[in-house]
């Protein structure tokens, strides 16, 4: 019996399955799928990085950022990235819809940036962390001065109003963030992964503490006042009021 067929028939097959099970299937799930509205606000997620955001993302790609830094928080029975409060829920694909490319880092380095915008609300601090990032305590971290211009003043001169004021730089000089650095601080600024989405909800936020939540609200019917005695019903109006 001629097996050549047969085997020619089981490779074609193994190596068909493969394609479908690798390419195919991943495409058909994800591959169609759509930004979510946000019903509190109206607005699409995610929205993409435009404008400022959009240049700084070309900055970030070009200092090598992914070799230190991730995007991509994982679940919580994975790691503690959402213990260590990277992020409030874990990454799914949705979040990179408007990314090209995706930015999601080969070395975890440093702290996860998949939700910084949300820890970072400052632009000034962020400037000082990548022109010094000892002058707000993170001293593992290299600087970029090179993002920056350097200007000596003299005497009398009054620094600029984009000035800087940096820690441990003397006083007569004075640190100005270059449009690449404000781009950079506006990508990172941008970085939200705060939106329940169907795959990956939010948790519940916490209630007060004290709060009872089986209490009867106040403005229930049958409730009573302090001491047991019911309330006071109101007077009916009268049918033929005076004139």
């Amino acid at each position: 019996m001629n097996s050549g067929p047969l085997i020619f028939f089981g490779i074609f097959l193994t190596l068909a399955s493969s394609f479908w099970g690798f390419l195919l299937m991943p495409q058909m799930k994800m591959g169609n799928q759509q930004v979510t509205e946000i019903a509190e606000t109206g607005q699409l997620y995610p929205i993409g990085h435009s404008g400022m955001a959009g240049q700084g993302a070309e900055v970030y790609r070009s200092l090598g950022c992914v070799e230190c830094h991730t995007r991509q928080v994982r679940p919580r029975n994975l790691g503690g990235d959402i213990a260590r409060g990277w992020g409030n829920r874990r990454s799914v694909a949705q979040d990179y819809l408007k990314d090209y490319p995706v930015l999601l880092g080969d070395l975890r380095v440093g702290p996860d940036l998949a939700n910084a915008g949300v820890r970072h609300t400052n632009e000034i601090e962020l400037l000082k962390l990548l022109y010094k990032p000892q002058s707000v305590n993170m001293g593992g971290m290299p600087g970029y001065p090179f993002l920056f211009q350097r200007n000596h003043l003299t005497q009398g001169q009054q620094p600029s109003a984009d000035a800087l004021k940096v820690e441990g730089e003397p006083a007569d000089w004075e640190i100005i963030p270059s449009e690449n650095a404000r781009a950079l601080a506006a990508y990172i600024l941008s970085l939200r992964s705060d939106v329940s989405l169907f795959e990956a909800p939010l948790p519940p936020k916490p209630k007060p503490a004290g709060q009872d939540t089986n209490a009867a609200p106040a403005s229930a019917t049958n409730a009573q006042p302090a001491g047991g005695a019911p309330a006071a019903s109101a007077p009916a109006p009268s049918a033929n009021p005076a004139k």
